[in-house]
Order: C-alpha cells, then sequence, then structure tokens
C-alpha cells in the first residue's frame, strides 16, 4: 500500500523525502501543490539528483487520501486539515518540519484540547478558527492513540519533547542524512555566505538598518548572498549594485544549494530555520554558522514580544535550544 505524503514548500518536500529515507514512510507518494517557484525547482532538482526507490513525486492541487501512512509538511494549513485530517484519516500520520512552526505545531498539541491549530502570528475569522480547533482535537485524539509522529532536523527543547511524549507523540529526529548522501554540490567561492531575511518584506524589521548592517559586514569582505524566497524587492536592487556581494538569484532551498559549504566558509543571518537546518546537515566539521540577534530598535511594531522569543531561537546554537 502507497503512503502519501503533502508538499506545499520546499522544506517540506525535503522533509518528506527524508522521511522516506528514515524508513517512517514506506512506498510513497510526494503530492506537491502547483503555484510555486521555489517549491517546482526544488523537486526538479531531487528528481535530477535522484529519489530513494519507490518514491514517485507529482504535482497536483489535491491532497488525496491514503489508508497507511499519510505526511503532512503543514498542519497549519487549511487545504492540509481538509484533506488529510477532516475525512477519514490514515492509520499514522507523520509531521514533518516546516520551520520553526513546526515547534510551534508540537506545543499546540501538547496543550489543551479545544485549541485550534492557526500560525503564531495568525488572526482568524470565526469560521476559520473553527474549522482549525475540529482540526486539532482530531490530531490530538489520534496522538493520544498513538497514531501521530514528529519527525524533524530542528532540536526540540527538553521541556517540550517531555511533554509531548506525555501526550504520547513520539519525537524522530533527523540529521538528513538523505541530502548528505547525495553528491556533493560545489562549494561558494567566497569565504562568507550571509542569507537573505523575510522579516523586512512582512514589515516585522525596519529595512534600513539591516542595511546599514549588510553594509558593514560587506565593508569588511566580499560576501555571496542567498535571498530568502520572500526577500524585500528594494533590498535586493541595491544589493545588485554592491561589487562586493556575489547575488545568488536562484530558487533552491540553501539545505539543497549551500550542502557543500566546508569548515573554511561562515554562514551569517537573522533569525531563520535555515541556521538551525545548515548546523545539523553539515555537523560540527562543518562551516561557522552564526545568527544575528535583531536589536530592539530593528524591530517594527507589528513584531509583538512573543513572536520576538519565538522568532530568536533560531540564533542559538544547538547547545542553547
Amino acid at each position: 500500500m502507497t503512503d502519501l505524503a503533502w508538499a506545499e514548500s520546499p522544506l517540506q518536500l525535503l522533509s518528506a523525502l527524508e522521511a522516506r529515507h528514515a524508513g517512517l514512510l514506506g512506498p510513497v507518494q510526494v503530492r506537491v501543490r502547483p503555484g510555486s517557484d521555489a517549491l517546482h525547482a526544488t523537486a526538479r532538482e531531487v528528481i535530477r539528483l535522484g529519489l530513494s526507490p519507490k518514491t514517485d513525486l507529482i504535482f497536483t492541487e489535491k491532497t488525496g487520501r491514503t489508508r497507511s501512512t499519510g505526511a503532512i509538511g503543514d498542519a497549519f494549513s487549511g487545504r492540509a486539515q481538509a484533506g488529510l485530517l477532516l475525512h477519514r484519516a490514515p492509520e499514522r500520520i507523520v509531521l514533518l518540519d516546516d520551520g520553526l512552526a513546526t515547534l510551534h505545531l508540537l506545543g499546540l498539541l501538547c496543550g489543551p484540547w479545544k485549541q485550534p491549530l492557526v500560525r503564531a502570528r495568525a488572526r482568524p475569522g470565526r469560521l476559520r478558527r473553527a474549522f482549525s480547533g475540529l482540526a486539532g482535537r482530531r490530531l490530538r485524539s489520534l496522538a493520544h492513540r498513538g497514531r501521530v509522529v514528529f519527525f524533524t532536523g530542528l532540536p526540540v527543547p527538553a521541556p517540550l519533547l517531555a511533554r509531548a511524549r506525555r501526550v504520547g507523540i513520539p519525537v524522530v529526529s533527523h540529521d538528513f542524512a538523505w541530502l548528505r548522501s547525495l553528491p556533493p554540490a560545489p562549494p561558494p567561492e567566497r569565504r562568507t555566505v550571509v542569507l537573505g531575511t523575510s522579516l523586512v518584506a512582512n514589515g516585522l524589521v525596519e529595512r534600513e538598518p539591516y542595511l546599514r548592517w549588510l553594509e558593514g559586514v560587506t565593508a569588511r569582505e566580499p560576501v555571496v548572498y542567498h535571498p530568502h524566497r520572500r526577500e524585500c524587492p528594494r533590498v535586493l536592487e541595491l544589493l545588485r549594485e554592491d561589487p562586493a556581494v556575489t547575488l545568488v538569484e536562484g530558487d533552491l532551498p540553501v539545505e539543497l544549494s549551500l550542502r557543500g559549504l566546508t569548515s573554511e566558509h561562515r554562514v551569517l543571518s537573522l533569525p531563520s530555520t535555515a541556521l538551525t537546518s545548515l548546523r545539523v546537515l553539515h555537523g560540527p566539521g562543518g562551516p561557522r554558522v552564526e545568527g544575528v540577534g535583531v536589536p530592539a530598535a530593528w524591530w517594527t511594531e507589528r513584531a509583538d514580544p512573543a513572536l520576538r522569543t519565538h522568532l530568536s531561537l533560531s540564533v542559538l546554537g544547538p547547545e542553547f535550544v
């Protein structure tokens, strides 16, 4: 019987392939939601590099149904909640990584039964809140019956891990073994790599202080800049004019494009899940991955204290999380 995975982002797709490699999924059909250039580019690249045996990728708007194991990349997605939670549930559900929202999801599943499954910044209307509340109760019920597995490459804080065990959710960790098994990628020619951010485009961080910080970095040495897929257009416009910046304007996630980093490289970034995934992917012998904390003056009023704390988790090394 074929398992089913539903992916709506590049990291969700990579997580589904890691779950197949780790044995949490058997023969699997990975359904990739169309409409995202980055997701399509990632799918084409992993097909080119070679999928695990009995792994198929298809582009479709339909989540599909399975009686065996269903893997969900974003349990906050209305489409995922409707397709895999509110119909007849599969025998087992594997929850895959989707950035820092993954830890928020695990915290919600360990909480009150009536708490809806909504993103940290979401302000859902009454109907959406009721729908997400039903999805949350369904998923918690399955978890209490031993039918939910949490699969992640992120370090899970010990208190949250203990809560998950108490409610019956096993947490299975991985270190991107499938990605590391792929043919090596060429390393960047420049020593310092800067990862872009969506915080400016999302209105959470002021643009001018971020640009001044970048100017300070490039004044010391030339860098390779990997934009976020939701990067501020004005930031990219200015970086294209800077001779000290090599702008890598591709659609691949850094977990794929930067898997060739060496111990001679350094990675800089504002809070980002990519900091954690690159640390895990390369291990202790890899590059220096340095998270840059956001000074208080950079935040806009749209970033409340709880959100600032949540986003800043990725800046810390795994020993602090």
